[in-house]
């Protein structure tokens, strides 16, 4: 097998201390080591202590797109290995990646970070019921697939080492440079203009899937998530659930109602996102959580006022090569 030459790119604000001297760390073991690591920063945030020595830095826009829909000409690789500032992971896990990579003739892979396949029955039944996620189950060839309510599903016992994708999590993965501007992140930079941004991990693998690209989900990796976030604050619970209405109701008009051509789809994929809303304003409101309502309501309105807006008709349509 070919040598693997790729460039690590990580994305941070600068403020994960210790964890982000883990991920460092990683990548100083990795058996094959990077030709390079730059961290894209936020500007006007400072540079953090921890170093192994080798890292350069970029300042670019604040944002979880803006620091990721790069044209990264700073790279000289044919891959990149895309990291958050929260992971830790193996020596031998990049070499693992690339060897899964060629072995299944595929463009792209990302580890399993967030193993739904360990969600409990309740939480299982739950989410089914909101149209957020569901488990599939006897599924040999995909792990995550997104749903028609912009939600998405996932193999709930999956056996082998690696299943196709249509949607991963986004901390980690690794893929070539060209793929990756083929997709044109760049275009979706609505994301970081959401009061709370969220989503942009679905919509970058699925435009993936929708070129056409063949990606991975690693499910038997040594990864650790070590989780640099804050920890969730009222005022962020709403901004989180807000920013997941505004998120699903463009994501699901943009990625799944314009590209459908079949009427009898189209209704269906209505159908579901109908059920969705409902069912998230209906828990809010037996609840009696009226302020949870109200975002939600907001976030619904201000969604539908932006997908009639100049701003969002001049976006590239989508094309799902796969259809």
């Amino acid at each position: 097998m070919e040598t693997l030459e790729y460039t690590a790119v990580i994305r941070t604000l600068g403020l994960a201390g210790s964890k982000y001297q883990r991920l460092l760390d990683s990548l100083k073991h990795q058996d094959i080591q990077p030709k390079a690591i730059y961290v894209y920063i936020a500007d006007g945030y400072q540079i953090p202590k921890e170093t192994i020595g080798v890292e350069k830095y970029v300042y670019v826009n604040k944002g979880m797109l803006a620091q990721r829909a790069l044209p990264y000409d700073e790279v000289e690789t044919e891959y990149i290995l895309f990291l958050d500032d929260d992971l830790e992971f193996p020596h031998d896990t990049v070499g693992r990646m690339y060897e899964l990579l060629k072995e299944n003739d595929a463009d792209i892979i990302s580890p399993d970070i967030f193993p739904n396949a360990d969600r409990g029955v309740l939480s299982e039944i739950m989410m089914t019921l909101s149209g957020r996620m569901r488990a599939r189950r006897n599924d040999p060839q995909f792990g995550y697939k997104v749903m028609s309510s912009a939600g998405y599903s996932y193999n709930k016992n999956p056996e082998k080492e690696v299943y196709l994708s249509q949607t991963n999590a986004g901390a980690c993965f690794l893929c070539k440079k060209s793929d990756f501007l083929k997709i044109r992140f760049e275009d979706e930079a609505w994301l970081d203009n959401m009061t709370y941004s969220l989503g942009d991990d679905q919509v970058m693998f699925y435009k993936m899937y929708c070129a056409g690209l063949r990606q991975l989900t690693w499910y038997r990796h040594n990864f650790v998530h070590l989780d640099a976030g804050n920890s969730m604050t009222p005022e962020r619970e709403l901004k989180n659930l807000y920013g997941d209405v505004y998120f699903k109701q463009v994501f699901w008009h943009r990625f799944l109602f314009l590209p459908e051509r079949s009427c009898l789809k189209r209704i269906w994929l209505a159908l579901s996102m109908s059920y969705y809303m409902l069912f998230t304003f209906l828990v809010s409101f037996c609840k009696l959580r009226f302020d949870v309502l109200g975002r939600k309501l907001s976030a619904f309105r201000e969604a539908r006022a932006f997908i009639r807006s100049d701003e969002y008709k001049s976006l590239p349509v989508i094309c799902n090569k796969n259809e």
